[in-house]
């Protein structure tokens, strides 16, 4: 039996992009996906593509009883912060016991090597802007928290078991690869927004807040493109494939961007004017959210390859052509 990397949530949208590098890399890959915001079509066809639920231990155990599975990555998870608010039940549940579930029949099965997606959201409101691993953390809605309880629950089981984990800390992931592009249900992610303003989908693209204390007086955000994204969990990978210890790394560019900018970038690019609305400040937006990512570049030598114009340019090519 030959020995796969099992990616829990394939078939998503930086899950899917994750098969395909890895692929190109040589690696063998098998999907777990309950699809409830993944699409089937996403998963490369030369992959073995497995429907199943991480809240259902005996799905979850069958993965490993029946395929040699050397090392996880994780990505199904529920993300939409808004969403986590009116429903924490639903990320609680999802976030936290389904990756208990995971965890512990890796525990049975001998498998002792993860890459976890976190997320920026653990670090809450910060007061700084340029974040590093070792700023405050202080989650303000129950998706930070959720993600926050793995990377906890994550140390215990190093601690206990063995099971040692690279958990990476995202910032804004957004660009397009190999025709897979950002096709969230509800989107709220700005470019895609701003770029369906641009192809006439939405009459207009809202501005959040425009007095805050940055360069425009809108917010900042630190964007990488989904391609960096996969090159991190590759070089995560091997990492831990050399028993390398648990590590946690922000995954960002270090370089901030403002929503203002976004906004004038996508007519830049598209060459399409079109409505900009300015609306009032959103309760819990940070002016500015950069990722200081030495850590990384430091320990794996991961550097971003592509700016905000590749990451807007290959999202604006997926979006007209999808």
């Amino acid at each position: 039996m030959k020995k796969k990397v099992l990616i829990v949530g394939g078939a998503g949208y930086i899950g899917s992009h994750c098969v395909k590098y890895f692929l190109e890399k040589g690696i063998g890959v098998i999907v777990f996906d309950n699809l409830s915001t993944g699409f089937e079509n996403l998963v490369d066809g030369r992959v073995k593509f497995i429907k199943g639920d991480l809240l259902n231990v005996y799905e979850v155990e069958k993965v490993f009883s029946e395929n040699e599975i050397v090392s996880v990555l994780h990505f199904a998870a529920f993300s939409l912060v808004g969403e986590s608010v009116v429903n924490p039940s639903k990320y609680y549940k999802n976030n936290i016991c389904g990756t208990i579930n995971l965890l512990d029949i890796m525990v049975k099965f001998d498998v002792k090597k993860i890459i976890f997606s976190s997320t920026a959201a653990v670090y809450g409101n910060p007061e700084i802007g340029s974040l590093s691993e070792e700023s405050e953390i202080k989650p303000i809605n129950p998706y930070g928290l959720s993600k926050l309880f793995v990377e906890k629950i994550l140390a215990d089981y190093d601690k206990a078991y063995g099971l040692k984990s690279v958990i990476l800390r995202y910032f804004n992931a957004a660009g397009a690869a190999y025709g897979i592009g950002e096709n969230h249900n509800p989107e709220s992610h700005l470019i895609p927004l701003v770029l369906k303003t641009a192809l006439g989908e939405r009459e207009f693209i809202s501005i959040f807040g425009s007095t805050y204390a940055t360069y425009d007086g809108t917010c900042v955000r630190d964007y990488i493109h989904v391609l960096d994204l996969v090159d991190a969990h590759f070089l995560a990978f091997e990492y831990l494939k050399l028993n390398g210890s648990s590590r946690v790394y922000n995954l960002g560019t270090n370089d901030g961007v403002s929503v203002r900018e976004i906004v004038n970038l996508v007519k830049e690019i598209t060459g399409v004017d079109f409505v900009v609305k300015n609306d009032g400040v959103r309760e819990g937006d940070p002016a500015v959210l950069v990722a200081d990512y030495s850590k990384i570049k430091n320990e794996l030598g991961w550097n971003p390859q592509y700016s905000i114009k590749d990451i807007i340019r290959d999202a604006f090519e997926w979006h007209k052509n999808k």
